[in-house]
Parts: C-alpha cells; structure tokens; sequence
C-alpha cells in the first residue's frame, strides 16, 4: 500500500477526511486513537503531526505527505508539490504594534528581534530583503512577545488577522501563502507500483477538487440562437451540442458552468429561448 502521512487532528484534518470521502477513500482506522487507518484497498494513511509530515516523507517513512505548504516550507526537506487541494488558506504575516511606525519589512531595524513559530522561512524572508535579524524561535503565543519585551516584530500564521487585531498588532507584509498540498519525494524515489499509486491519488484527488463549485447545465435551445447560447454557455472548450429527436428547430446543449453566477446564466438561457434546464451536480471532473 501506498503509505500516507497526514495531520491526526485539527482543521486540515476535517477537511481531509471530507475530501477522501467524496474520492470514495473513506478512512477506516481500527480506533479513534489508531496511528494507521486504510483508504479505500490502494492507500494507507499514516497518522501525524502536521509539522512532522515532511519529515516522514523525507526520511522515507511515508511514501507522501499531506499538509500545509507552510510546514513543507519551513521543514527544509527537498519535497515536490504534487497537488494543491485548495483548503488550509492562511499566510505567513509580518506583525508590528499597533503605534509602530513600521510600514514595510525594509522599515525594520538592523538587529531587530523577530519572534516566529516559523525561524527557518522568517530568516530566509529577511536574507532575500538584505535585513541582518535576530531571530527568536518561539513554540506558542507569539502575539504577545511584543508586549513582554521579548521581541520588537513578530512572523505568524493567520488566516482572518482577528487574533493579531485583539492582541493589537498590525500586518506589514506576508511572507508565504499557503494551502494544504499533496507531497511526495523527488521522482526516482519510489518504485514504479508506488509512482503509479500516488499518480492515482494525484489523479482521483484532482478530479474531485476540480468539480468543486461546478454544475452540469443541459438545456433545449433554438438552434437559431446557438452563437448567442455558446457566448453564455462557455464550458471547458464551447457547450456540447446535441441533436433532439423530433425537436425541429430545437438542441440540446450541455456544459459545465461555475455554480457562482448561476442564476444569471439560466436568466439568460431563458431570454434566448431556452426551455427544459436541468442542472446537477459534478462529483468528479477529469480535464
């Protein structure tokens, strides 16, 4: 089996295992406290902490990681991003007080000292810029250092800013962006079972991310009406056409449309002479 490490609690892992499940992986651990659980008869997953992924993936425990850039980054390890599964949004922020006259990362002293969950990005971030800083690892709370006395600026994870505002710190500049990703050894690492293995969760995870906020539109329009239909009516590559039995001067068409704006779209199925909508949703989408 394909071995898999991923996060044991937290966010990334809700988010997950709502993913897997809609891939047809469900997790099956033998108990709620299991190290091991199986995905579907293909994978097993191997359970972490999310900052310890990279670490198993790279000394070959696991064969592929799941977790947030973030970690990937600040680990060090020599990993390829194989997919972006597009949840996990948060940033890497530069945070100075509030009465700081700090506006950009060039404003921050020489010698500054910087208290970080994140030294390793954190010094890296300030090397790129020329700025020579102290950098102090932290391993929580990192918002309130300032406030000690322990740190002039601060790096952090946020994803809303809200605990920064509360603590009365102020974003100057992000670092990193960062999602959870799908990771893997460089190529060559793995046998050809395990390659093709991890290629098929690559593939059926892709599939499954690519047909969110998606639905399939089909509709009966005039045929007259089809170069203003295909300017509604986008789709991958232009809506499908379809011929309907006895519909006479009638078509089918269907394609794939963002569920946003959706409303809209049919409106205007609807002012070009269109009838019989139906929209469904998409479980997976293959480009």
């Amino acid at each position: 089996m394909l071995r898999i490490a991923m996060p044991n609690k937290g966010r990334l892992y809700d988010d997950l295992r709502d993913l897997l499940e809609d891939a047809g992986l469900p997790i099956r651990s033998p108990g709620e406290r299991a190290l091991r659980a199986t995905l579907g008869d293909t994978f097993e997953a191997l359970f972490v902490r999310a900052q310890d992924v990279p670490e198993f993936v790279a000394d070959g425990a696991a064969d592929a990681g799941i977790t947030g850039l973030d970690q990937v980054m600040e680990s060090g390890r020599e990993l390829v991003d194989r997919l972006d599964l597009g949840f996990g949004r948060c940033r890497l922020v530069l945070a100075v007080r509030e009465e700081s006259g700090v506006s950009t990362l060039q404003d921050i002293p020489e010698g500054a000292r910087v208290a970080t969950t994140y030294p390793l990005l954190t010094q890296q971030a300030f090397e790129r810029a020329g700025k020579r800083v102290q950098v102090v690892p932290v391993s929580g709370a990192v918002e309130i250092t300032p406030h000690l006395g322990i740190a002039d600026v601060i790096t952090d994870l946020v994803s809303t800013g809200s605990t920064l505002r509360v603590n009365h710190l102020r974003e100057v500049s992000t670092l990193l962006d960062s999602t959870c990703r799908l990771v893997a050894a460089p190529e060559g690492a793995l046998d050809a079972p395990r390659a093709a293995a991890l290629a098929r969760l690559e593939a059926v995870l892709g599939s499954v991310i690519a047909a969110r906020g998606k639905r399939y539109l089909m509709a009966n329009v005039p045929r007259a009406q089809l170069e203003q239909v295909k300017k509604v009516l986008p789709g991958l590559s232009g809506p499908t056409v379809v011929d309907v039995l006895n519909g006479g001067a009638m078509v089918a068409v269907h394609a794939v449309v963002p569920s946003q704006g959706l409303d809209t779209v049919i409106s205007a199925i609807k002012e070009l002479g269109g009838n019989g909508i139906l929209v469904t949703r998409i479980e997976r989408l293959v480009p």
